[in-house]
């Protein structure tokens, strides 16, 4: 342990007795991904009762547990001053409007233009509790989707956010333009993990699932398609895609999960313009970290999407 290391300390419940180290400490610190809490048990710097352990020690009711999280390396990322809408912003958190396509946080093939790279730019002080490479990285979208995010600026508001998304206290709801009509109020309650067929996809059909709820909130149908407003209470990967597509109702645009379709009604042409899925995350609501009122935000659909759900609504008018 250095000097400089953030300590935090746990003491495992009666209920934690037999609970593998890494489980423990992946429920108690959602702020940190599994990967960096296992690189952090095999450097050493998880101690359970004065020893230091592995990642398969069962615990036992009353173990004492020390977690050593040891400043980041500096990571090399450059601050770049790309466009960002910066929506709220105070001394603990911002709430930012993420662009489509832009990636965000570096890796393979992307150490540029991420939106870590813009918030570098944009925000000062972001916490570093998610690794080095993802300052102030409380929850992800994908590449293609646009919309809401809350940013971090410490580790004490991540570790406070990280747990309302665990505890399913953030409410979070997407547009998404999908073939066919779903019914309003479906719950889609199937777990999801990496497609035992498909590594690049994930499923329902994986045998490691994990628990995801979707709901549909508001259908408006566009011809072939609908305009649905969903809600999740978990945030798997790729979990609207997969559950709307399993559910026979695949996003428009949405190549790897069905949406693209070869030939479509003239009615339906506009959608031939996306060149991304049709997905974006319209509204967030959370308990601020350092006074705990409710904060909620909404953003309107970024205009490629807004100009195929005009086209398709002045279609539906004229028929």
């Amino acid at each position: 342990m250095t000097a400089d290391a953030r300590v935090e300390r746990f003491v495992a419940a009666a209920d934690d007795a037999g609970t593998r180290l890494d489980v423990f400490l992946a429920r108690r610190l959602p702020a940190v991904s599994r990967s960096r809490l296992q690189k952090l048990i095999t450097a050493g710097h998880v101690q359970v009762d004065g020893a230091i352990a592995k990642s398969s020690l069962a615990l036992h009711a009353e173990s004492s547990i020390e977690v050593s999280h040891p400043p980041n390396a500096p990571s090399g990322i450059a601050p770049e001053a790309l466009a960002l809408p910066v929506i709220y912003d105070d001394e603990d958190l911002a709430v930012i409007d993420k662009p489509a396509g832009m990636v965000v946080h570096p890796a393979a093939g992307h150490r540029t233009g991420t939106l870590v790279n813009a918030l570098l730019h944009h925000l000062e002080g972001l916490s570093g509790i998610g690794g080095a490479d993802r300052p102030g990285i409380v929850h992800r979208l994908d590449r293609g989707t646009s919309g809401l995010m809350v940013i971090a600026k410490h580790d004490a508001a991540h570790t406070h956010l990280s747990r309302q998304f665990h505890d399913r206290l953030v409410t979070k709801e997407y547009l998404a333009l999908v073939w066919g009509a779903p019914r309003p109020g479906q719950i889609i309650d199937r777990p999801i993990g990496r497609d035992p067929r498909e590594r690049k996809k994930m499923s329902t059909r994986a045998s490691r699932g994990r628990t995801a709820l979707t709901r549909v909130v508001e259908v408006e149908p566009l011809g072939d398609a609908s305009l649905v407003r969903v809600a999740i209470g978990t945030g798997r990967t790729h979990q609207i895609r997969v559950h709307l597509s399993e559910s026979g109702h695949p996003i428009v645009g949405d190549a790897l999960y069905g949406g693209v379709r070869r030939r479509v009604t003239q009615k339906m042409s506009v959608v031939g313009t996306l060149g991304r899925p049709f997905l974006h995350a319209a509204r967030l609501e959370f308990s601020h970290p350092r006074d705990g009122r409710r904060l909620a935000f909404e953003t309107p659909l970024p205009d490629d999407l807004a100009r195929v759900v005009d086209t398709l609504r002045a279609a539906g008018s004229s028929s």
